[in-house]
Parts: structure tokens; C-alpha cells; sequence
């Protein structure tokens, strides 16, 4: 008979972010288990430590803000997995969103809609928003760009990030100032969804045209607050299923005796879910412009260079040189790249058999499809299927 596990869980489960990490560790639990759960998350500490203490349980997986908490939870000895990341805790595995990542794939959005000008906003103090702008403004450094970085008025390491989020509306003043202050047009990197909202609105409060003058990109997809706002917010989409699965996995090794090093183990995000703070090309050269718009809308469709041609309406010598100085890649290239974003998208949404994706992303073999999947990512497809879904 199955041995039937007892697992605490101390995870919010207001936003999206955490619902997922729920259900990726659902999913591992309905085919490794059984497991029944504990909760109790809006409890403050010492509750929740006397319930766990009396509890009793296998094991343990926390996103918890609380150093003091965790330093109690510690010390019950359970097998035990962190969600969050913020601390380097002893005997204790993490498993975090690559923050690296994040912050490279929102300023390449950018750069691929053609933007030269940059911005990050953020809560000054809150762990996962200061990696985000580092990574961000390293990384558009190194190509040659400065970003401007919006510096809060209020400052504290003492909330956890709800009140972060709760209080950002206080900064709506300084906020709409800094956003009007920027050079335009410019792309704009806010550190998630919450703050993601804050600028739009600080947009709308100045009469900036999004995403004209002013493109948003967040972090976290919760795909409520993105349609809610106006326009609706693009978002980077983070793997929060499949963390929620390994952390569950590492857990029952942890649980059957395992002795597991202390690691941090990151996983990268998704995609970015397109909406309309970023549905825009910015470009010195217009035919370069038609030429992106096209591409983007079509390259699924299995187009190719003449009929990019066809529609700019210029010579290839002419649009080749031209995509070199404004884009950095050929529109070959650029097909390829638009072609292969889709099938990423359909191979970590999707069952599809690789023939129909190779179909829906625009390649008449599916053979030349896999070859220039491994060419250009290092993974076949089915090993990033497999990474990318739970």
C-alpha cells in the first residue's frame, strides 16, 4: 500500500504566482501520493508554529517571508523545501524563478519591438524586484544602453511584498513625475504585475500614449490583474507549475531518507504573453517596421523573404542592409526566430505531436524543424517539452 504522506503547506494563494506553485505541487501529489495537505496561511507566526508543532507531519513547503519564522520552522527538524528564495538557509533546498532570465527576456521584448530608450520601476528593499532591475540594467548596459530607474520616495526591508504592493498606490505622485521625466518613446520593465498597474496608471494620469510613447512589460501573468488594466499588460510568464512539481519531488526524497545537499535551484520562465502595453514596433527606418509587423503576424503562416519583399516593397540588398542596422539579424533570421517562438509556445502549451507543430509554426518538414530547434536553443524539442510543462 502507497505510503500516505502528511504535507504542510505555507503558501499565499491570493495570486496567480502562488496558485500555480499550488497546483504544480498538486499535480505531483495525485501521481506520486497519496497526500493530504495542512494550511495555514494567513495565521500569524505563532499560530501557525503551535499548529505545526502539535501537527506532527512528514514534511514541509513554505513560501514564507518571516525570517524569524523560518528560523522557528528550522528548528522543528522536518523534512522541509523553500519557495521563495529570499534567504540562505541551512539544511533547507529553495527553488526560485530565475531572476537573470527574467529581466534578459523582458529587455529582449523590448529590444525586439524596436525600443532604444529604457526604464525599470520596482519597490526599492523587496528582494526579488532589486535582482530584477540588476539583471535588467547589466544586461542593457553590456549591449551599449542606460536605463533610467524610478527610485521610490518611501523605502523599507520590513513588509513582506503584499504590503509592498499594497502601499506602491502612496507612491502615484512621484510615480506619474518620473514616467513624464523619461525620454520617449521608451520600454519600461516593472518588477510584476502590481507595479506593472502602478505605471499604467501613472500613464494615463499624464496623458502618455501606451504603448506609443511608453511600452510596460511585468513579470507574473496574473492574468486578471493584466486584462483588468488599461491598456491590458503584457507579461513575462513564469514556470511556477513546474516549481511547485520539483519542490514536491525534492520533498519526497527528503521525506524516503534522501540526504539532499542544500541547493537553490532556478527555474526559468515561460514566455512573455503579449498584450497591448507592448503591441507596438518602434523603428527609425518605417520599411524595417512593416517589415517586423509582417513577420510577426505571419511567419507562422510558413512565409519567407519574398514574400517579405513583396509587401515592404524594396529590394532584398536594400531591406538586408537595413534589418542589420536596425534589428542585428537578417530577416531570414527573423523568420526563424518568430517561427520558433511559436513552437515553444506550442510545445509547453500543448500535446501536439511535433508534425502538427511543425505545421502551425510555419516549417514544411518537421525534421528541418527539430534540427534548427537544436541549432538555435541547444535542446530538442522534446527535452524543452519536458522542461517547460509538469
Amino acid at each position: 500500500m502507497a505510503r500516505h504522506s502528511r504535507i504542510a503547506l505555507l503558501i499565499e494563494s491570493h495570486r496567480t504566482y502562488e496558485r500555480n506553485l499550488l497546483r504544480g505541487i498538486a499535480a505531483y501529489a495525485h501521481v506520486h501520493g497519496p497526500w493530504s495537505f495542512f494550511q495555514q496561511v494567513r495565521a500569524p507566526g505563532n499560530v501557525v508554529l503551535t499548529r505545526l508543532e502539535k501537527w506532527g507531519g512528514d514534511g514541509l513547503i513554505m513560501r514564507c517571508e518571516s525570517r524569524k519564522l523560518i528560523q522557528h520552522i528550522q528548528k522543528l527538524n522536518i523534512p522541509t523545501v523553500d519557495l521563495l528564495g529570499w534567504y540562505d538557509l541551512e539544511d533547507i533546498p529553495t527553488l526560485d524563478t530565475d531572476h537573470r532570465a527574467v529581466a534578459h527576456m523582458a529587455a529582449d521584448h523590448l529590444i525586439e519591438h524596436g525600443f532604444e530608450q529604457f526604464a525599470y520601476c520596482g519597490f526599492d528593499g523587496l528582494y526579488y524586484s532589486e535582482r530584477r532591475r540588476e539583471y535588467f540594467t547589466e544586461y542593457l548596459s553590456e549591449l551599449g544602453y542606460k536605463v533610467s530607474v524610478f527610485q521610490c520616495p518611501r523605502q523599507s526591508h520590513d513588509r513582506d511584498s503584499s504590503t509592498f504592493e499594497a502601499h506602491g498606490v502612496l507612491d502615484a505622485e512621484a510615480l506619474a513625475a518620473w514616467v513624464a521625466s523619461l525620454p520617449k518613446p521608451v520600454g519600461l520593465m516593472a518588477c510584476n504585475d502590481a507595479r506593472g498597474e502602478h505605471v499604467l496608471d501613472a500613464c494615463s494620469q499624464c496623458g502618455i500614449v501606451v504603448p506609443d510613447e511608453t511600452a510596460v512589460i511585468a513579470v507574473g501573468n496574473d492574468d486578471v490583474v493584466c486584462d483588468l488594466c488599461a491598456p491590458t499588460l503584457s507579461s513575462i510568464e513564469p514556470n511556477t507549475r513546474k516549481m511547485g512539481y520539483e519542490a514536491a519531488a525534492l520533498l519526497d526524497r527528503m521525506i524516503s531518507g534522501e540526504d539532499l545537499p542544500t541547493v537553490k535551484i532556478l527555474v526559468g520562465p515561460l514566455d512573455v504573453i503579449t498584450r497591448q502595453s507592448t503591441d507596438v514596433l518602434t523603428s527609425a527606418d518605417g520599411d524595417v517596421a512593416a517589415a517586423m509587423h509582417f513577420i510577426r503576424e505571419h511567419a507562422a503562416e510558413g512565409v519567407n523573404v519574398e514574400d517579405v519583399l513583396e509587401h515592404v516593397g524594396v529590394s532584398r540588398s536594400t531591406l538586408e542592409r537595413r534589418f542589420a542596422r536596425f534589428v542585428g539579424r537578417s530577416p531570414k533570421a527573423e523568420i526563424i526566430r518568430a517561427q520558433l517562438h511559436r513552437v515553444k509556445q506550442l510545445l509547453s502549451r500543448t500535446d501536439y505531436p511535433l508534425v502538427k507543430i511543425a505545421q502551425l509554426a510555419g516549417f514544411n518538414h518537421v525534421e528541418y524543424m527539430c534540427n534548427i530547434f537544436k541549432d538555435k536553443t541547444g535542446q530538442t524539442p522534446g527535452q524543452y517539452r519536458k522542461q517547460s510543462q509538469v
